[in-house]
């Protein structure tokens, strides 16, 4: 098991009412959203390096990634729409 650290963080009473209705496990499940959070910060911090080395991605790398994650090229279109 990981080394743990305990500490108190502030939250919004509405936020943590919500919480407690999602798990009985609230430290689990906020140090599984701060993991993922980490990981979303680490990975554009990777991808920002790369632009700035590389230059920006082109079309045709974005598609394939939109392939590579949601399965299919064919809708990469509408993903920029949004």
């Amino acid at each position: 098991m990981a080394a743990t650290t305990r500490i108190t963080v502030t939250l919004p009473t509405e936020q943590v009412d919500e919480l407690r209705k999602l798990t009985d496990n609230v430290s689990g499940y906020v140090a599984e959203a701060v993991a993922r959070q980490i990981r979303h910060q680490l990975l554009a911090d990777d991808l920002r390096r790369y632009q700035d080395e590389q230059g920006p991605f082109s079309d045709e790398e974005l598609s394939e990634a939109h392939a590579r994650i949601f399965g299919s090229a064919g809708s990469a279109g509408s993903a920029s729409a949004a």
